[in-house]
Order: C-alpha cells, then structure tokens, then sequence
C-alpha cells in the first residue's frame, strides 16, 4: 500500500505503534476519539500518511455502513494541508476498499472536505439533517470496482 509523493510522505497501513503519533496530530482528540485511534490502529482499519518527521494524517474505513465501506475518519496535520495528504489517502483506502462503493460524509460547512472529495472523483449522493444541529452532512460516494 506504499504511495505517496517521492521525498515527501508516504501511505502505509497503520500499526498499533502509530496510535500516539496519530492522537498527537489529531486537532480534535478527546478521550473518545483516543480510544477510537488506539482501536482503528490495532485493528488494521487506519491508514497513515508519513513524513520525514513522522505521521502528517491519517484515514479510516469501516464497513458498517449498509456492509459498504465507510471513510469515518479523514485528519490531516493543520501544517502538512494542501500538499496532497489528504487525497494520497482517499486514493489509497479507495485502491484498497472490499467493497464495490465507498462512502463518506462531511458537515455542509465543511467546505474544504467537499471541495478534497469532488477534487479526488467522489459524487455527492444524499443529505442528512438532524446530526449536528444547523449544519447537515452530506454524504459522498466513489466506486472502487
């Protein structure tokens, strides 16, 4: 799964090791979403974005949703935005999917999430109130088969 930009960084499956470096990137990392990061590494299911200087992002998939893939978690290191991480990583959990559709979904005000998505092939395909309130999530689709 190694990909990425040549001097740069570079996507490999995450390891249980890669739990602390990826928590201490993650703007958003209460307790829950550090046992969640502890979970996603264990299990396989977060893929990782590498620097010279350690981890810059990192992705998950699950395949909870409707037994589809599900990208849950998309975190890209404020300093390492714009480079390319965050759609070297969609790339690579879309190269590496199990099923034939991937979804994700992002708040409607998150503007750059959307704008990464289209940008990276993926389709809007549905929206959802009542999640955050005021700020629905949209919902996206890429077919990896």
């Amino acid at each position: 799964m190694d990909a990425g930009n040549p001097g740069e960084f570079v996507v490999r499956r995450a390891r249980a090791e890669d739990a602390g470096a990826l928590i201490a990137l993650d703007s958003l990392a209460d307790d829950r979403r550090q046992a969640a990061v502890r979970r996603w590494c264990q299990e396989g299911s977060a893929v990782v974005a590498e620097g010279a200087a350690g981890p810059v992002g990192y992705c998950v998939v699950e395949y909870t949703f409707f037994e589809q893939g599900f990208v849950s978690m998309l975190m890209v290191a404020p300093a390492a935005r714009g480079r390319g991480v965050g759609r070297s990583l969609l790339d690579a959990v879309a190269a590496s999917c199990a099923t034939p559709k991937l979804f994700t979904s992002t708040n409607v005000s998150n503007q750059p999430m959307q704008r990464l998505l289209q940008r990276a092939g993926w389709s809007p395909v549905g929206l959802l109130h009542g999640l955050d309130e005021g700020d629905p999530e949209l919902f996206y689709l890429v077919t990896t088969a």
